[in-house]
Formats: structure tokens, sequence, C-alpha cells
């Protein structure tokens, strides 16, 4: 990037600012080369503390801040690269959508530790959105904070079952009433082979009644790991189609399950 800089011991006002910005880009839609490059870069300079300001409101959520500037730094140089003066006036009200959805994005694809589904994570941030006025409140009952957001009880309840989901407790930190360490608290789990191979017996009997599509549904989320958008792409669905499809295929599967045993009596 150019080290272009503006007069420091002087900044300009934010107006002042947005004004310039919104001119170094105008003058870019006509520019080509490194002259563009160069207006494009000084448009990022500007507008760096815009994109660390928008990171740091999601500050003290189990990701570093650090990691969150460098996202929201990076969707800045995306906006200023696709900004077109002849489609909107400021940038500034282009930008900043773009980059909150960015740092947004990086949360639900990146940040947790265990994976809750989507709807979960957007109840989880509406109440961090939320929390100061909660707090405030003294109430953080699920069911005054439903209805706060207007959302039902259920999925506010699940939401805070999940919040350890970005930064899970360390095994090894001491516990609110004692000493010991979570980790000695926990019961070692001894798998019994027979019931480990019974397991998958069923489990590849049922898969083998699915359809082929199904099959690779389930490969990809369960064995390789994939995200619902990664696995619409792969197979040419919306996010929301195979959020659908994966419910369907989970339920038959649990419908055969329950279904009892055809014996043959002699």
């Amino acid at each position: 990037m150019s080290t272009l800089r503006y007069d420091e011991d002087a900044p300009p006002s934010r107006a002042s600012r947005n004004t310039r910005v919104n001119q170094l880009l105008a003058e870019a839609q006509t520019a080509s080369g490194a002259r563009r490059r160069e207006l494009l870069d000084e448009v990022v300079v500007r507008m760096v503390p815009v994109a660390k300001s928008v990171a740091s409101r999601y500050r003290k959520r189990g990701v570093a801040l650090d990691d969150l500037e460098q996202v929201a730094c990076l969707a800045l140089v995306g906006a200023a690269n696709r900004f077109d003066p002849t489609r909107a006036d400021d940038f500034l009200t282009y930008a900043v959508p773009t980059i909150r959805g960015e740092v947004k994005r990086y949360f639900r694809d990146h940040a947790w530790a265990v994976k809750p589904p989507r709807r979960i994570q957007e109840v989880q941030a509406m109440i961090a959105s939320s929390h100061a006025a909660l707090t405030a409140s003294g109430n953080l009952d699920p069911a005054a904070v439903a209805a706060e957001l207007g959302i039902d009880v259920d999925e506010v309840t699940d939401a805070m079952r999940a919040q350890g989901c970005f930064a899970p407790n360390s095994l090894d930190a001491p516990q609110l009433h004692g000493d010991d360490p979570l980790g000695e608290l926990l019961v070692e789990d001894h798998v019994d082979a027979h019931e480990a191979v019974e397991a998958r017996v069923i489990l590849r009997t049922l898969t083998s009644e699915l359809k082929p599509r199904e099959r690779l549904i389930l490969y990809l989320r369960f064995v390789e790991g994939r995200t619902q958008s990664e696995i619409g792409d792969e197979i040419g669905v919306t996010q929301m189609q195979v959020s659908r499809l994966l419910a369907r295929i989970l339920d038959k599967m649990r419908t055969q399950l329950n279904e009892p045993a055809h014996v043959d009596v002699a």
C-alpha cells in the first residue's frame, strides 16, 4: 500500500474526510493503472479509523481485536475497489454495512469452537447487541430477554446455553466454588467396543437406505465438516435449502431408527 498520508497535526473533521474520500473515489472512477491504485490507497488510509471502529464493536466476544481489525480492513479495501460513484453518492454508507457484514461472517464461519445452528448464532448476536440495555434493566431472565427482543423464549434459552461456544472454558481453570479444575471433575468415558460396533452397523444400515445425494450431504457435513454454505456450493443449492435437506435427512433417519425391528418368527 502507498504511504500516502494527510496532515496528522490537523486531522480533518469527519464531514471533510468523507467529502474528500468521495472526491478521491470519483477521480479513481476515470483513472487507471498506478494513478487509480494511488487514489484507492489514499481512500483506504483515510477510512482505516472507520474500519477499526466497526471492529471494536465486536471486541471481548472471544476473538482477538487484532483479528477483527484485520478482517475489517480487508473488507474496507474490497469496498473501495468495488464502489461505484455513479450508483451512490456517499462511500461511508456503502462501506460500513460491507465491513460489518464481513466481521459478522468471520464470526459465523471461523470463530466458533463448537458451532451451534445458525439461528442460535443470530439470537446470540441479538442478545449481545442489546446486552448493555438488558443488563441496565437488571434482568437477564430468558423470558424478559425474549420479551425485550420480540422472539421466542425457547430460542433465547438455547442461545444462552450456548454462550461458551466462542471460547470454551479451559479444563485447567478453577471452578467458582472450589479449587479443583474442571478437567478433574469430568468422568472418563469408556466406550464399550460392542456398543461401538453396534452403532456403526445401525448407522450403515440407515445410510444405505438414503439416496446418493442425501449420503453426500451427510458426508460433507459430518465427515469433512463443511459449512452449509460450502455444501450448497458443492451441490448447487442455497444454504437455506441445505439446512432444510439436513433436517429432513436426520428426521428420516430418526424415524427409521425408532421403527420396531421386523423379526420373522418361524
